[in-house]
């Protein structure tokens, strides 16, 4: 069977508010956006992967860095909105959304993944991993997901998911196998095209999470399990989590 031809793309923006400019952010010599693409960049499934931004600053930062970069209009509300124009620039018969915060995720394992997405011929797919304590399980920057025993996904939240009655704070991870998301999606073109003509639903814009407007509108959304936890920088003073990662 001839291999579907991949692209992945990096959606980027610098309106993080808690973060300005993060992605340009100098780390060891490099913006931090470029240590996402340099770790990704070596996958062998990937034919093409780019970086999809509205802004000059970005632009002139994938051209100093050699980083193949697609320019998108203002208007996109999410990072798959976004990607949904620039793809219309390139051919692909698979699209891959990967957020720029995932530090530390290797190429190896996405092309695991994505052998798995080719073989499942679903929409729509997704990651997650186990959570392991309650600071990541009560931390509201890491989505938190439950899944049917099909392994679709039933719900996303910055809330933890399942609610637990009565259970101390410090000992609640270790009640139920929680689920932390991994901001990494996979689309066939098909899905991704439905997924930009469907409106923002009522949820995804109250959890300001894009990947609910597929559950709103009553598709699936396949989840795969890794033991990989990428590191996610959402202030500044996470930037000493990556000094394990990139020594």
């Amino acid at each position: 069977m001839k291999k579907p031809k991949i692209i992945g793309f990096i959606p980027a923006r610098l309106e993080s508010r808690r973060f300005p400019s993060k992605v340009l952010y100098k780390f060891k010599g490099k913006p931090l956006l470029f240590h996402v693409y340099d770790m990704l960049n070596r996958s062998k499934m990937i034919d093409h992967l780019y970086v999809a931004t509205d802004n000059d600053r970005i632009i002139s930062a994938c051209e100093e860095f050699k980083v193949e970069v697609v320019q998108t209009s203002k208007k996109h509300k999410c990072g798959t909105d976004r990607i949904g124009e620039a793809v219309k620039q390139v051919s692909a018969d698979i699209v891959i959304n990967i957020q720029a915060d995932n530090f530390g995720f290797k190429a190896a394992i996405l092309d695991r993944l994505i052998g798995k997405f080719i073989s499942d011929k679903v929409d729509y797919a997704t990651i997650a991993h186990r959570i392991n304590n309650d600071k990541a399980l009560f931390d509201s920057n890491l989505v938190k997901v439950i899944m049917h025993k099909n392994s679709n996904a039933l719900w996303f939240s910055r809330y933890p998911l399942p609610y637990l009655n009565q259970v101390k704070r410090g000992t609640a991870y270790k009640r139920f196998p929680f689920l932390g998301h991994i901001g990494i999606y996979f689309f066939t073109r098909r899905g991704l095209g439905q997924f930009c003509r469907w409106s923002r639903g009522v949820y995804e814009k109250e959890e300001s999470l894009e990947q609910l407007r597929i559950l709103e509108n009553n598709e699936k959304m396949r989840v795969y399990l890794t033991k990989s936890q990428p590191v996610s920088v959402d202030v500044k003073e996470d930037l000493k989590k990556l000094k394990r990662l990139y020594k």
